[in-house]
């Protein structure tokens, strides 16, 4: 109990001293303008501000993290669907084998009943006088139409099959194609997002650039400690399950690696593929994206999480990160981040799934 209160209080002390070292930025007086420079400045839209720059930086890669759970979720699907498409193909292969064979064997009964002058076997045995070679007949002939029917009706349901598989098939297919426009379109809007993002960090200088991350860590300092002002924590004190453990431990042991979109490790992750990696590596399979383990995992109370469970943000669902204990978490926040621990409440919380519940 007393290694978490020190990291709790590691992670606040750390905190803290980010807001104490953060620089302030000086700015000279700038000296009246001159006509022509006030005439050129009209024309001007006025220059946005640090903290401007910062949201905005902050919602292009925050739509860029819900195009990746589009992006993921496309390609899970797809993936499926592929999959799908294969056992068809085996399936639909199995029936037109078993289709020739079948009617191989009806064409085999037609040929032997043409040679007895349309009398199936046995018939023959029906016209004789003697009664057990007549009753012999009449159970021979019983059989062969049971065969016959046997035969035909075996054909009918498997080309029943086969049309289904077929039509099963073509289904998937256009799924797949279908999936793989929004996979490009989601791709082409991240590609974008980010770039806009990057380029307008390209424009900082070194030293704004430096700010920026102050700035960041202190966004995320005060709703942390926000939420810890409510009393968030209060009751927080449950342990982890056996699998909850194993699922932290592989998270944690991820800390410092770049995040990537769509990356599933085991160089890089992005949000979702840090957790679903994780608890997979607990023996427990989870959906891929944030938005379908919000959509598909029990949710529980905030009061009630335990190291393991997964908090998801924002409205859109588009981020999750892994509870680790103490008030953090550990997560892979964005390009140009690595995992790393956090506030559990330094962003919007949405709410919180246990996988293993």
């Amino acid at each position: 109990m007393n290694r978490r209160h020190c990291a709790s209080a590691a992670i606040t002390l750390v905190c803290a001293l980010t807001v104490l070292v953060t620089p302030v930025q000086a700015f000279a007086e700038p000296a009246p303008p001159s006509p022509s420079d006030a005439k050129s400045n009209a024309s001007k839209a006025p220059e946005k501000s640090l903290e401007e720059v910062r949201k905005e930086i902050d919602d292009l890669y925050r739509k860029a993290g819900a195009a990746t759970d589009a992006y993921n979720l496309a390609e899970e699907k797809a993936e499926k669907q592929s999959g799908e498409i294969v056992k068809l193909a085996r399936a639909i292969v199995v029936g037109q084998s078993k289709i020739a064979e079948l009617k191989s064997q009806a064409g085999a009964q037609a040929r032997e009943q043409y040679r007895t002058g349309g009398l199936p076997p046995g018939a023959q045995f029906m016209l004789s006088d003697d009664p057990q070679l007549f009753l012999d007949g009449v159970n021979r002939v019983r059989e062969g139409q049971q065969a016959a029917q046997g035969v035909l009706g075996e054909l009918t349901r498997t080309q029943q099959d086969l049309e289904t598989y077929t039509k099963d098939a073509s289904t998937n297919w256009k799924k797949l194609e279908a999936g793989r426009v929004k996979q490009a379109k989601a791709k082409k809007k991240i590609n974008a997002q980010i770039a806009a993002a990057k380029k307008l960090e390209s424009r900082l200088k070194k030293e704004e650039r430096a700010r920026l991350l102050k700035m960041e860590q202190e966004a995320e300092y005060r709703q942390q400690t926000a939420w810890l002002s409510s009393g968030a924590l209060k009751d927080i004190n449950r342990e982890a399950s056996a699998r909850g453990k194993k699922a932290v431990a592989f998270a944690t042991e991820q800390i410092g690696k770049p995040y990537v979109w769509g990356a599933e490790g085991p160089k890089s992750y992005d949000c979702s593929g840090l957790t679903s990696q994780a608890w997979l590596a607990a023996g427990r399979p989870i959906p891929r994206t944030s938005q379908e383990q919000w959509r598909l995992l029990p949710h529980i109370a905030i009061k009630d999480m335990r190291p393991g469970d997964l908090i998801i943000y924002h409205s859109d669902a588009s981020h999750v990160g892994m509870y680790i204990g103490d008030g953090a978490i550990v997560h892979s926040p964005r390009p140009g981040r690595n995992v790393t621990l956090a506030g559990a409440g330094s962003m919007q919380i949405l709410g919180v799934v246990r996988p293993d519940k």
